[in-house]
């Protein structure tokens, strides 16, 4: 079977997403972009995620942003700037899309235009940092795109301003996407990396972390070799409407997660229902 080109992956899923993708660099362009994310992190014109001539600044510098069109209107935008060492790796540090085309998978077309591009440019990895508690984001990165969790980073951003954050420490999983991995590869032709944690579970795993009837995080001794790690429905809207609780499962999950991956166990993925799944080294 023909491989496509990484160029070509991407060039179908934005015709089936029906935006236009483009690398943006003219000022009025990277306004909208600063407003975009304004809109969608809701921080206000006083506090936002970026602004425009730091976007500017990158992209002369030589590093990625583009931006979705859904005809003449900005939907999405994504960038990035170059790691140590050299250009090998892409640091991806905002994505984002408005919620009316989710489920257009403009998302994944972005991701896939960027994985294009730094191939492109001679980057073989792209990093980011996402919020270990938001399932769909969860499912995303380590599914639909078969990134790899390598670290969790305790309140790695400090207070952040906004109505997605709140007043909740910013906890992050950082993820690293090696672009020609077969997994990659496959994840990008349409085939995710896919787990299912009831399987896993009655084959053995051990729930280290789950819901409780209430909704609250429940902790459980976990000597197994596969751990399942839960995560709540929707962290969002606990935010919103039981900060305690929310926090509650901040611990929790930075406890648990961020314990397990201290200990040099290893993120095989993520079953959509709402699991971390993570394997522990034989000697653990």
């Amino acid at each position: 079977m023909t491989t496509l080109a990484p160029a070509d992956v991407a060039a179908a899923a934005i015709a089936a997403s029906g935006v236009e993708i483009r690398t943006l660099d003219a000022i009025a362009d990277l306004e909208a972009v600063r407003r975009l994310y304004e809109h969608i992190w809701r921080t206000g014109a006083r506090n936002p995620p970026i602004t425009a001539d730091l976007l500017r600044a990158l992209a002369k510098a030589g590093s990625y942003v583009s931006g979705a069109y859904d005809g003449d209107e900005l939907v999405g935008a994504c960038f990035g700037f170059f790691a140590a060492p050299g250009r090998e790796t892409l640091h991806s540090h905002i994505a984002g899309v408005l919620p009316r085309v989710r489920a257009r998978k403009v998302g994944f077309a972005l991701k896939l235009h960027q994985r294009a591009w730094a191939l492109e440019h001679g980057a073989g990895a792209v990093t980011w940092t996402y919020d270990p508690l938001i399932r769909r984001n969860s499912w995303f990165n380590l599914g639909k795109l078969a990134a790899d969790a390598v670290e969790y980073l305790p309140d790695f951003y400090g207070p952040m301003d906004d109505d997605i954050n709140r007043a909740d420490p910013t906890d992050r999983l950082l993820v690293r996407w090696p672009l020609l991995a077969p997994a990659v590869t496959d994840a990008c032709a349409g085939t995710p990396r896919a787990l299912e944690g009831a399987a896993l579970r009655a084959a053995g795993a051990v729930v280290a972390l789950e819901s409780s009837a209430a909704g609250g995080p429940i902790v459980r001794p976990s000597y197994g070799r596969t751990v399942l790690v839960g995560v709540p429905d929707d962290i969002e809207a606990l935010r919103e409407h039981d900060a305690s609780l929310a926090a509650q499962w901040r611990g929790a999950l930075r406890e648990v997660l961020g314990g397990l991956l201290a200990g040099g166990a290893q993120v095989r993925g993520f079953d959509r229902e709402g699991w971390y799944v993570v394997e522990r080294k034989e000697s653990q």
